[in-house]
């Protein structure tokens, strides 16, 4: 899976997510081209090399030209007109709604405004929209799956706007920063705007110390001032997560991997509920879910509902859990597990493809199993038992000499 990291030491911009993203590889005319496909005019892109305390990063600045309509597009029903008219994909149409959302949900809370009335007073909405979808764009042509950050620096001091004097950081940009883990070191200025956190905040699936990846790319995105004893610079490190190593045993070989167990202990939700929220926690990337039988204190029975994922799908299914059950609250932890090798092998038998799933110790066949869900629907479609096609196709595999299918 291909991965950005977001290093935000120095804060985070629309511009410098896009001069990360130029610096990073993608060509500022296929990112034009992309941009293009938005019904506003009167812009275009910049990118040069600069130094920022000694260290190189390519700047992005969105030109507008004279006949620019900068100010007909200030309000959510305008940007909304402006973004469903374009003809980017419907995912990066969401995507990028999403992001104006959070920024005006944030503006109407701290000017005390009603979401529809409420103008991007700071924003540019020409700029802002070019900041967003740029970004959002960039991402999908490098083929980044997952976000995740760094902490953020949010600078300090005051910063000049239309409503007069307000400290850092900015009243929409620590709304919209809820729940995100910040501070404020070094510099006496705004290193988190409104645009930046909310980017950030959208698209980000943790915030944390960089995981675990294989670094192919590092683009570096300048900001607008440049200080002495910090460079003013956005970081964005792209790469894969590792793919698990082998264990030798014996003559074999086992992946070892490391995954994540979610856990909550419940006794009072109707057991009907549990289907339902397994079935989503599978839909968002468990590996396994199921539930035990459990004695809680003072005698009272309960089940304890588990989940095993990944730790990128971690922040996701916690939701889940606390959306879907009654849960109140639960933990989670790290651990090892060891698995034999699999495979999926599509073969042809005699109700049709079947798909088989392989476990295999080195280059040994140890077990085989026919996937459930293909042998349900032949079950359904031929009107025979469901044991009856399972036994067939175990014992087809086995004359064509798959003997772990026993």
């Amino acid at each position: 899976m291909k991965i950005a990291y977001f290093d935000c030491f120095s804060g985070i911009s629309g511009d410098m997510c896009l001069g990360a993203i130029v610096d990073a590889g993608i060509s500022i005319r296929e990112l034009d081209k992309e941009l293009k496909k938005i019904p506003v005019r009167g812009f275009k892109l910049v990118a040069g090399k600069v130094k920022r305390a000694r260290f190189g990063a390519t700047k992005v600045d969105v030109i507008q030209g004279a006949g620019s309509k900068e100010q007909r597009a200030k309000t959510w029903k305008d940007i909304e007109t402006i973004i469903q008219g374009s003809s980017l994909s419907q995912e990066i149409k969401q995507k990028g709604l999403k992001i104006f959302k959070r920024i005006f949900e944030a503006e109407a809370k701290v000017h005390g405004e009603t979401f529809d009335k409420v103008h991007l007073h700071e924003l540019g909405a020409i700029d802002c929209i070019i900041d967003v979808f740029g970004t959002i764009t960039g991402l999908k042509i490098l083929g980044i799956e997952k976000v995740y950050s760094s902490p953020v620096n949010l600078g300090s001091g005051f910063v000049k706007t239309e409503a007069g004097i307000l400290p850092v950081p900015a009243p929409a940009t620590a709304e919209i920063l809820k729940k995100v883990p910040v501070y404020s070191k070094n510099t006496s200025f705004e290193l988190t705007t409104p645009t930046g956190a909310a980017i950030l905040k959208e698209l980000s699936s943790g915030f944390g110390d960089i995981p675990l990846m294989d670094i192919e790319r590092i683009g570096i995105g300048a900001g607008n001032r440049d200080f002495k004893d910090i460079p003013n610079v956005l970081r964005i490190f792209i790469g894969n997560l590792p793919s698990p190593p082998l264990a030798k045993v014996g003559k074999g070989e086992f992946l070892d991997e490391r995954v994540t167990v979610i856990e909550t202990n419940i006794d009072d939700m109707n057991p009907q509920l549990y289907e339902y929220a397994m079935e989503q926690l599978f839909k968002s990337g468990a590996l396994d879910v199921y539930l035990s039988q459990i004695i809680m204190k003072k005698g009272r029975p309960g089940i304890k509902l588990t989940v095993l994922c990944n730790e990128e799908q971690k922040e996701d299914l916690i939701k889940i859990v606390l959306k879907e059950t009654s849960s109140i609250g639960l933990r989670s932890y790290e651990t090892k597990r060891r698995v034999l090798q699999r495979e999926i092998k599509t073969i042809d038998m005699e109700f049709g493809k079947v798909k088989v799933k392989l476990s295999k110790l080195g280059d040994k066949i140890l077990k085989v199993a026919p996937e459930y869900e293909d042998c349900k629907r032949i079950a359904k479609k031929l009107n025979i038992p469901l044991i009856e096609v399972m036994e067939k196709i175990k014992k087809d595999l086995r004359i064509r000499g798959f003997k772990g299918s026993g």
